[in-house]
């Protein structure tokens, strides 16, 4: 089914330039420094559990380290994302590993078109901040939708915390302690993140989470500007 014309364009390329095959060979550096990739991925199999049984569909897959790690655990894992380039690197990258359950989709939040069984688990980070928070809701409902009933939703991003009375304050220190951790480059990238994505309140991504359906299991603040949220349907 083809979205009306309304919709919002997700496939639009916003922030960094994933349509540059330079810089997603560069973006598993760049997390390395900026992310404790090992330690994500054990959040997550802690958090969904995932069996020899499972289907599994990850939502912005990027460059596919998660979903080799994962694709591992279970039956079959759906990977999406919205730059071709990522998924034909990604594709390289599952090849190598030899992760041959893992089926590779253009498609992101909205775009998305499943026909068959409905997934175990779903899991996504640092990807739905691209979407204003309207169409936030309505990815949400989309994924609810697309889980089995008890199915896990694992959702980790940039959520900003509500209790904050300063921000210009309270990016600024965020920002000096980038520089010194991970330098000037990412953290340009940071600051661009601020001004144009789409990242929200903690109390409007809970709602948002719960008007979509799920309950709410777990949430922890991973440092002061991510979150993760365990859901349920």
């Amino acid at each position: 089914m083809t979205n009306p014309k309304w919709y919002y364009n997700e496939l639009l390329q916003t922030g960094v330039d994933y349509t540059s095959i330079e810089e997603v060979k560069r973006y598993d550096t760049r997390m390395s420094r900026l992310r404790d990739i090992k330690g994500e991925i054990g959040i997550i199999v802690d958090a969904l559990k995932p069996s020899p049984k499972s289907t599994i569909l990850e939502i912005g897959s990027g460059t596919g380290e998660f979903a080799i790690a994962i694709s591992k655990l279970c039956h079959k894992l759906y990977a999406i994302d919205v730059s071709p380039v990522m998924l034909d690197y990604s594709r390289e990258k599952a090849k190598a590993n030899k992760a041959y359950n893992i089926e590779f989709h253009h498609a992101g939040f909205l775009t998305f078109e499943h026909t068959g069984e409905k997934f175990d688990h779903i899991y996504t980070q640092l990807a739905l901040h691209h979407l204003p928070d309207f169409w936030k809701i309505i990815a949400l409902k989309k994924i609810h939708g697309l889980l089995k009933p008890g199915g896990k939703f694992f959702l980790m991003d940039v959520v900003y915390p509500s209790a904050i009375d300063d921000f210009e304050t309270y990016f600024e220190e965020i920002i000096k302690e980038l520089e010194v951790s991970v330098g000037a480059e990412d953290t340009k990238e940071y600051s661009e993140h601020i001004s144009k994505e789409f990242s929200t309140l903690d109390w409007i991504m809970e709602k948002l989470l719960t008007s979509a359906g799920f309950t709410i299991s777990h949430f922890s603040q991973v440092n002061k500007f991510m979150t993760t949220y365990v859901c349920t349907k």
